[in-house]
């Protein structure tokens, strides 16, 4: 066994002492890292392909272990893709900073116009999007609503608060129908929108937006610039497992990772809200296109063929709603995925011969089918394979533990190496595995669905708001993971201890190690399906500042312990009595107040609900900087974060 962990040993003493030497931004750093992984990726594969397969013929095993391996061998090609285009990075915040001090003296100023699209959310949420879309500081645009939902109390509210307000007679083509109803329309204006700007009716733009995202777009050559999504709620995998302080939202890797290495390789793609696109352009492909239920990653390839590229600008100039339980998380994974696969049939696909797309941009739609296609359903066999051997005796992998870590683990090792260094720790295999088991049977749902079948299909929105006050378990995968975690633990016992055999020996240690690693990930999300009850509508944030309370005419300094954007906790040893009205200064802004409870420390308070003081809150508070952001993520936190949730 000794010999057999030595590679990967070798693999482990390597990365510790490579990888302080190497710059993360640094192209050949990265590509060192992903060809080295590329490499003992090959070994392993090549070691599986001749030495591990079953005997040909109509056999269990033969009948198991060919399709398994085709399975792993789409997977890896997926694996090798995402480390090609992980090996170039690129920031362009410095650009942004010189065209702007270059443009410091220009007076013409863009006209933009911003669109809050909108269905069925909540005015809890559409409110704090408005305020934050009216108070941006760019001297030339327009806010338009798009209602969708044709509610009167909407059309009330943008007027109250000073926008414009649109609605069409149907919901055809769903958000893609919406944004281009309002295209045609403000077509039809004197003043037409040089550029358009997308928000989701959740997502709040900081003052800067405009400014900083439209600065790129001196380049007459961008069509798009896409800037990444951030939130200011945990998404269900960190407060089901009660990790939001060590472990970030599941979109992390996706856009703080993922999409500069797009944008290095010149394959970035719009993702819908917090972008800004060429009105002119946008135009001339015929609006948003309707033939996918995820037009904006479609907007990207109609536009590339007219010779205009996608630009990220990797800055938190938005923040808005993560799915905020299990079953809107599935949903939008299963939309996205729907949506794709409908691009591979279709003219833009990979595959098309009526494409005018680059080959770069066929190999990174390849990349992210294979991402969908091939690696969830590996996932799902992956659980599978164990168990028939431990029940039934099928040999689908023709090698015993000893010559698989010989072979595997030093691809392992050296990957998951490479993937947290380049990542900061965004990227950790087994939250990896939960994420995606999590989303497998939507996904492969989806892929299915897409490929037979690409049109005709609803667009499904992603729900936010709503009560999350009670205990809610997502049944349908508690029981499928349930199952397959028991399925697990009795094939187990039954080959170990029911009915020990001395092959169970000699090929048994892989299925038990595998088996022992599929329990703790099916464990996991198991828990994570249980969603734990949420009784704060807004989110709060820890603080730690004096703060001046005025109560009349008399004026008392006390520390402020918490705030959200409704209200703020305060600690003080001789608490006002509840009831009382109170201003203080909050956000930089002068703010009355309700005392609505008393604390063990302190006293509580709820925000005046006037729409100045609401107006003055929202933009105060999304122009600061009080939603968390992770620089790096340490493996050990997490882990204890994990195992005190499942053993409290």
């Amino acid at each position: 066994m000794i010999s057999a962990l030595a590679p990967g040993l070798v693999a482990f003493g390597a990365c510790l002492a490579i990888l302080p030497l190497l710059k993360r931004e640094n192209t050949f750093a990265r590509s060192l890292m992903a060809g080295i992984s590329f490499i003992l990726l090959c070994q392993y594969f090549i070691w599986r392909v001749t030495r591990t397969l079953p005997p040909a013929g109509w056999n269990a095993d033969f009948l198991v272990g060919y399709p398994f391996m085709l399975a792993e061998a789409a997977s890896m090609l997926s694996v090798t893709l995402s480390l090609l285009f992980l090996s170039r990075t690129i920031d362009r915040s410095d650009d942004v900073q010189a065209i702007l001090r270059g443009s410091a003296a220009t007076l013409a100023v863009p006209l933009v116009d911003v669109f809050i699209c909108t269905y069925n959310e909540e005015k809890a949420i559409l409110e704090r999007t408005i305020i934050g879309a009216t108070g941006l500081n760019y001297g030339n645009y327009r806010v338009w609503v798009l209602d969708d939902g044709r509610r009167p109390w909407l059309k009330h509210l943008a007027e109250e608060l000073g926008c414009l307000y649109l609605t069409r007679p149907d919901n055809r083509h769903a958000k893609a129908g919406n944004i281009n109803h309002a295209l045609r329309y403000v077509a039809t204006l004197r003043d037409k929108p040089e550029f358009i700007s997308i928000l989701d009716a959740d997502f709040v733009p900081m003052p800067d937006f405009l400014v900083r995202a439209t600065s790129l777009m001196k380049d007459d050559s961008v069509g798009v610039v896409q800037t990444p999504q951030h939130f200011i709620n945990p998404d269900p995998i960190q407060s089901n497992l009660a990790a939001t302080e060590v472990w970030p939202d599941e979109q992390r890797f996706f856009f703080d990772i993922l999409m500069p290495a797009k944008d290095a390789w010149g394959v970035a793609f719009c993702c819908g809200t917090s972008s800004v696109i060429r009105f002119s352009s946008l135009m001339r492909i015929g609006g948003f296109p309707t033939d996918s239920v995820t037009e904006d990653y479609l907007v990207t390839l109609r536009l590339k063929e007219l010779g205009h590229r996608t630009v990220y600008l990797n800055e938190r100039l938005t923040i808005g709603l993560a799915p905020e339980g299990i079953k809107e998380y599935i949903t939008q994974r299963g939309r996205w995925c729907l949506g794709f696969m409908q691009i591979v049939r279709g003219q833009s696909g990979p595959f098309s011969l009526q494409s005018k797309l680059s080959f770069i941009d066929r190999l990174s739609l390849v990349d992210a089918f294979m991402s969908w296609a091939a690696v969830y359903g590996t996932k799902v066999l992956a659980l599978v394979v164990p168990w028939l051997y431990l029940l039934f005796g099928i040999k689908a992998v023709h090698a015993d533990l000893s010559e698989l870590l010989k072979y595997f683990l030093p691809f392992y090792i050296w990957h998951a190496f490479t993937m947290a260094w380049i990542s900061r720790g965004r990227s950790l295999a087994i939250m990896t595995d939960v994420s995606q088991y999590i989303a497998a049977p939507a996904v492969l749902k989806a892929v299915v669905a897409g490929l037979l079948k690409p049109q005709g299909h609803k667009f499904k929105v992603t729900a936010k708001g709503g009560d999350r006050s009670q205990l809610f378990v997502e049944w349908p995968l508690v029981r499928l993971y349930g199952a397959m975690l028991a399925i697990t633990l009795v094939a187990i016992a039954y080959a170990f201890i029911i009915r020990l055999r001395g092959d169970s020996i000699a090929y048994g240690g892989l299925a038990l190690a595998w088996s022992l690693y599929n329990c703790i990930v099916l464990t996991i999300v198991c828990f994570i399906c249980i969603e734990q009850p949420r009784r704060r509508k807004a989110e709060r944030f820890a603080r730690d500042e004096p703060v001046l309370v005025y109560h009349g005419s008399d004026a008392r300094l006390v520390r402020m312990a918490d705030i959200s954007i409704t209200g703020a906790r305060f600690v003080d040893p001789e608490p006002p009595p509840v009831g009382t009205m109170l201003r203080c200064t909050v956000y930089g802004q002068d703010v009355s107040a309700l005392v609505v409870r008393r604390t063990r420390d302190g006293f509580g308070v709820r925000f005046e609900e006037s729409v100045a003081t609401r107006v003055g809150v929202v933009r105060a508070f999304y122009a600061g900087e009080y939603v968390r952001a992770f620089r790096s993520v340490r493996a050990a936190p997490v882990g204890k974060a994990i195992v005190a949730r499942l053993f409290r």
